[in-house]
């Protein structure tokens, strides 16, 4: 086991630089056997187009063809290749696999990619902060969609993300932890070398995000010097790793950015990253997420086999109604028992559902153009029409707010039936949902990381609007479009929202801060989400072509009842 250091800050310029010196791992040993390097080139990416790879293949001399071998990525390969550099991974490697210490591992040392000139006096473009330094799951899809697949074909590697780690130093330090953060689904073992969790692109938000979302199953080692700009980053990371129960360790020593720690360090650093290495790592279960979430407990699949799912909504007693889109359903879920059943047919695209005060069901019947009720006997009749609409909500007194997300508008349904326009100008408004109080309409907007908050008048109309509520947002997804995908929300009765995002079920206090991220159940993107259960205590989720719920410790709130929430905190 390591030790953990920390030093404050301003004692970093009195420490003495201390002399490192490799230990008997980093040297060849006699009887070890010796594993094959062997250099490659990895063209044709579909997620860096154009780009070309130098990579090193590390086959250790224990490798079986028959059982599938542990995978270990190292970022900027050519500097960790080398047996008498600063790191000396194929002499570490050999000693430790020989020595019981990690798993039979192929190891895969590669270079960041460069778009090869077109002509003799043009420059190549480098893209190692581009890709090291973004905080984004692309590279992890990268090395886990396109450049293991391909070495898989050569030989027998393991599909066990348990039996997946990654390393690298510097950016490419902070590369091996996005990576894992995000795709822990590809990479659960991190090796992070003076790497500087710092506004390079983005990278400062880890901490934050590691303290707020639901833990996810990751070791990490972090080793930086009292000498390194980058070690107070190094500081708050484990900090917040430590405060949310990650299996983490930071080493620190008095060098400055460089390899003359990291380097004698790498047999240890890989020994304790690999320890136990036959046993799945546990997930964290100590962040902020805790406070709304048993995160022990996983979500439940409730209903499956459908097209794509949307429009969750509670009924008096609790039970749970959804729509499947694309076949023109509408699904009842009974809470107690899970029995899911069909409620109403030939639904005219239905999407965005909700009960009303009145004991009916109203749907966003976009397919045809209106706004429709259904009755307990699945009676259809005619609210409103002629517009688009996608997402609804309604008042105590039965008015209805609906968005039409192409044409940026928000509609409002007086209880007498006249409609009219009550905002334009967001972006892609989606979701849309009233306060505890029925004082405040939220709206979502898909394409930027807001939600919207606008006061409700005697009327109807919206006053004071503004972008309100902030989501984490990844700071690109794919073909460059910044988009939150904030779709279909809850609330529950403090007045927190809970918004179905890309990176997961954002929960936003009162104040407009995410306090909380659930992660996606199986790694789906969720549509929406409803409180549900006769005590409002279990979150159903719409995801893809399937149906989940969770119970929480918070409660949720009968749309059709104004209830003063709280006053948050501030």
């Amino acid at each position: 086991m390591l030790r953990r250091t920390f030093l404050p800050l301003a004692f970093a310029p009195l420490l003495p630089a201390e002399e490192y010196k490799y230990g008997p791992d980093s040297f060849r040993q006699d009887g070890v056997p010796k594993g094959t390097v062997t250099k490659h080139q990895f063209t044709g990416s579909k997620v860096y187009s154009g780009t070309v790879h130098d990579y090193w293949l590390y086959v250790p001399a224990q490798y079986d063809a028959s059982k599938p071998a542990a995978v270990m990525v190292f970022n900027d390969g050519s500097s960790f290749v080398n047996e008498n550099g600063a790191f000396r991974v194929p002499v570490v490697l050999d000693n430790l696999i020989h020595k019981g210490d990690m798993p039979v591992t192929i190891a895969i040392l590669i270079s960041p990619g460069t778009t090869p000139a077109t002509g003799p006096d043009q420059q190549a473009r480098f893209h190692r902060s581009y890709e090291y330094d973004a905080v984004t799951g692309r590279y992890a899809k990268f090395l886990g969609e396109e450049v293991i697949p391909e070495i898989g074909k050569r030989y027998n590697l393991t599909n066990d993300p348990n039996l997946r780690a990654i390393s690298g130093s510097s950016s490419g330090g902070n590369c091996s932890f996005t990576a894992a953060w995000h795709r822990p689904d590809v990479f659960r073992r991190v090796v992070s070398f003076i790497g500087g969790f710092t506004h390079q692109r983005g990278a400062l938000v880890l901490p934050s995000q590691v303290r707020k979302f639901e833990g996810k199953p990751l070791r990490i080692f972090l080793q930086d010097g009292t000498g390194d700009q980058n070690i107070q980053s190094n500081w708050d990371m484990i900090a917040a790793l430590d405060g949310a129960g990650y299996d983490a360790r930071l080493v620190v020593g008095t060098e400055a950015h460089n390899s003359k720690h990291g380097g004698p360090l790498m047999p240890e650093a890989l020994r304790w990253v690999w320890y136990d290495w036959s046993k799945p790592i546990a997930k964290s279960t100590k962040s902020f997420a805790s406070r709304f979430v048993d995160q022990e407990m996983e979500w439940e699949q409730v209903s499956a086999g459908h097209k794509f799912t949307e429009g969750p909504a509670v009924d008096p007693r609790g039970d749970v109604y959804f729509s499947d889109i694309p076949n023109s359903l509408i699904h009842r879920i009974e809470h107690a028992t899970g029995k899911v059943s069909v409620f109403k047919e030939d639904t005219g695209g239905a999407n965005g559902l909700m009960f009303g005060p009145d004991g009916r069901l109203f749907a966003c019947q976009n397919g045809r153009k209106r706004i429709v009720a259904y009755d307990a006997a699945g009676k259809e009749s005619v609210i409103a029409e002629g517009m688009g609409s996608n997402d609804l909500a309604i008042t105590a007194k039965g008015g209805i707010y609906f968005t039409e997300p192409r044409e940026k508008k928000v509609w409002f349904v007086s209880p007498g039936g006249e409609k009219r326009v009550v905002h334009e100008g967001i972006g892609f408004p989606n979701g849309v949902r009233i306060s505890p109080d029925h004082s405040l309409l939220m709206v979502a907007d898909m394409h930027t990381r807001w939600v919207w908050s606008f006061q409700i008048q005697a009327d109807g109309s919206l006053a004071h609007g503004f972008a309100f509520h902030r989501l984490e947002m990844e700071d690109e997804v794919d073909a460059g479009t910044m988009r939150s995908g904030a779709d279909g929300f809850t609330v529950d009765n403090e007045g927190f929202l809970y918004v179905a995002t890309r990176l997961g079920v954002q929960i936003n206090d009162p104040a407009g801060r995410t306090s909380a991220v659930l992660l996606n159940p199986e790694g789906r993107g969720v549509s929406n989400a409803v409180f549900a259960g006769p005590q409002l205590d279990t979150l159903y989720v719409t995801a893809g072509e399937k149906v989940f719920r969770r119970k929480t410790k918070r409660q949720g709130v009968f749309p059709w009842k104004a209830a003063k929430p709280p006053v948050p905190r501030l």
